[in-house]
Parts: C-alpha cells; structure tokens; sequence
C-alpha cells in the first residue's frame, strides 16, 4: 500500500504512514519534520510528526507530506508581509498587505499571493537597467579590454576584447522574479488557474537569464527606479530562501530529493515581533539591536545572542531586552528554561528587566522578581516580564499589542 499524500499539522499528533524505507530515511535526516520513526506496531509504515516547519514537500519515491499551520493562513502572510516590509504594513494594517486569495493552505496562498505581486511589478512593462557586459566582437563597442586582448589574440584584430554597459531586462531584479516563478511551478498543490499564470509570467520574464541552483542570490538595491517591484522581490527571496534543499540518507546509493517549500514559524515568529517593537521603539525615540552578540562569560567562551536589546537614542546604553519565544505557556505559566535565559542577558546587560514575548498564554503579561536583586533605588530586585501575542487576532490587533509593549519598554526606562 502506498499514498500520495500526507496531510500533517504543526505540533500536531503522529500520523502512522505506509514508507519505502529509503524515503522514511529521507525525512528523518532533512531535519524538515519533528520526529520520523519506523512505526513499531504496523511493518513497512513511519510515525511522522510535524514540528514548527510549515508548508508542503516531496519526498522522490514517496509521497507529499502537507503540514498545516495552527495560526489562520491569511494571518501568517501578514506576519511574513509585516516581517519583509515594515513600512508598507505599518502604514497599513490591513489583511490584504499579502494578498493570499482564498486559498487556505500555505503553497497554493503563497502561488497566488507571488502571481499577483509581480503582475502589479510588470503591469507597466519589464523593468530594464544597465549591466556591464565583457565579451568578444568584431567590432569596437565600449572599451577595449587590452589585457584580455594581448592575452587571448596576441594583440591582433578581429576579434577585439570589449567591455560595456548594455540596456537589458538581463538586470537581478527580473532574474529574482523569474526564478520565484520557475520555483513555484516545481512546487506540489499550486492551483490550475494559478499555475497558468505563473507561466505566463515566466514568458515575460523570459529575456532575464535563469539561476544556477546552489549560487548566492543575485543582489539588488532598494531605489526609485525599482520601488514597484519591490513587494514583489521581497517575496521572491523569501520563496527562493524557503525552499528546501536536497538531502541524501548516509546509507543511500544515490541522493534522495527532499523538495518543497516551508516556513519556520519560530523564525517567523520571531522576526515579526522583533521587526514590529523595532518600529514602534522608534516612535519613542529609542533604537533596538536585532540578534545583538554578546557573552555569558568573561572568556569571551560562551555566546549569546538576544532577539532584540532595547538602547538609547544614540545606540550606546542598553535599556531593556526581549526575547520572542513561538511556543504556548504551561498552564502554570512557568517555562523555567526561558526564564533562566532571560535572567542571564538581563545579568549580562546590567538590566533591571527582561521580558519574554510568547505566542499564546493564559495572561497577557506576568513578571517574576529576582531574589537577591533587591539593591536597587527602589527596593526592587530584577524583574522578569512573560507576555502573550494572540496570533488569532486581526492584524490591527496585533500591532496595537506591539505598540503597547513598545510603550511598556520606553516607559519602564529611567530617561537620561
């Protein structure tokens, strides 16, 4: 017995799967999945357990493995929008920023929501630009690489050595876009209508040269010239960055490919929180350090890196640190391991306050002091703050939540 698909929910129970053995083995090395065992009770079938990766892949010689996400779709691209374009979604709290369709499942939203990006992109044409090109000619266009000349002809002519800047669609936005789409027409459960029109767009991207699997992406830079495509290549590079790479089982003959697309919601997550209390500390005149280096010890031996540090104005003074966890609070409201990291960037910084932002808890915020930090000018030890970010609610609701956290930050801060 054999299936062709495999529905899966984030954190959700095993499923007990009929596997070819090297496709078993496939998934339980990619690290896409949380667990991926032989099934004690039943031969030739796997026990497979979603973790926080969300989205489709395909296994070569087995099945689609599908994982739903918890959170509603339409809220995890706003997340994902918020994440990749701040401005346009602070500007903007509306559902729509990523505009998914109807869609409700992770691929076929993400399709949709690229078409209609890079349809509002080249609704006024193929953006061209300039791109130095080297090669050889009959005759003298640009510069003449005189180098190249005597190295390759021994100084003779024709051919000539030429180098100049050609007017072409060739530029690395098109090739971002055009690669998006070639990644998702590859990509299993994009829709019919959906994927006729990704090839369509292909067709028009189609003077931008394809990439090399495995290259750096190519780089492009924010500017006047490109703002409408901007969406759009932000969201290309989160689809080409999503996709998953090839995997081959240690004992395999030959690589088994693991192919699809996912998004970590712990990295999602964390990057919305972390990007949004950014924003909204500006307002307050007060800058935020993302993934700020720093070390428990005195050796400079053990590393630590806290989601955001909350500084002065200036950047020099740390003021307060947070730490964005996607995970949902015990019913005692208690997650020691959190708390003692906490406690150590707190202890490290020489701060007064450390605050845990969780995805989901029973109060929207608690704090716990510190014995033996009570020398202070108050008479109050350290405290640890644990505070809850309901991803059920609107997008509005969910950033005026930021904003009051924000709020929290700078008022706890003693002003200079």
């Amino acid at each position: 017995m054999t299936v062709h698909e495999v529905a899966l929910r984030e954190w959700g129970p095993a499923v007990s799967v009929p596997l070819s053995p090297e496709a078993g083995r496939a998934l339980a090395v990619s690290g896409i999945l949380q667990s991926a065992t032989p099934d004690p009770g039943r031969e030739g079938h796997w026990l497979l357990r979603a973790g926080s990766r969300v989205g489709a892949v395909r296994v070569c010689g087995g099945p689609v493995v599908r994982i739903m996400p918890k959170t509603p779709v339409s809220r995890l691209f706003f997340l994902l929008g918020f994440s990749l374009d701040p401005a346009r979604a602070w500007r903007d709290s509306r559902e729509g920023t990523v505009d998914t369709g109807a869609y409700d499942d992770v691929v076929p939203a993400l399709a949709y929501a690229v078409e209609r990006q890079i349809e509002a992109a080249l609704r006024q044409g193929v953006l061209q630009g300039y791109r130095e090109v080297e090669e050889s000619a009959l005759v003298v266009r640009g510069r003449l690489r005189e180098a190249e000349q005597i190295r390759r002809h021994f100084g003779r002519t024709p051919p000539v050595e030429i180098a100049y800047d050609a007017y072409t669609a060739d530029t690395a936005e098109n090739r971002l876009l055009r690669a998006a789409v070639e990644r998702l027409l590859r990509l299993p459960g994009v829709p019919g209508p959906v994927r006729r029109r990704l090839a369509h767009q292909r067709v028009r991207l189609a003077d931008a040269l394809p990439l090399v699997r495995g290259q750096e992406l190519p780089r492009w830079q924010p500017s006047r010239l490109n703002a409408r495509y901007q969406p759009a290549l932000r969201l290309a590079e989160a689809v080409l960055r999503g996709t998953s790479p090839e995997h081959r089982p240690a004992d395999a003959a030959d690589p088994l490919a693991v192919d699809g697309f996912l998004l970590d919601m712990n990295k999602l997550f964390e990057d919305f929180v972390t990007v949004a209390l950014r924003e909204a500390l500006e307002e307050h005149g007060l800058t935020a350090r993302l993934q700020d280096p720093h070390h428990l010890d005195t050796a400079g031996l053990v590393r630590m890196r806290p989601d955001l540090v909350v500084r002065t104005g200036d950047g020099r003074t740390p003021l307060a640190v947070v730490d964005a966890k996607y995970k949902v609070e015990k019913a005692d409201g208690l997650l020691n391991p959190d708390l003692y990291q906490a406690l150590a960037y707190a202890t490290v910084l020489g701060l007064r306050e450390a605050h845990l932002v969780y995805a989901a808890g029973r109060w929207p915020e608690r704090f716990h002091e510190v014995r033996g930090t009570a020398a202070e000018p108050e008479g109050r030890g350290m405290r640890l703050y644990q505070h809850s970010l309901d991803l059920s609610g609107e997008p509005g609701q969910l950033l005026s939540a930021v904003r009051e956290l924000a709020t929290r930050l700078a008022s706890a801060v003693p002003r200079p």
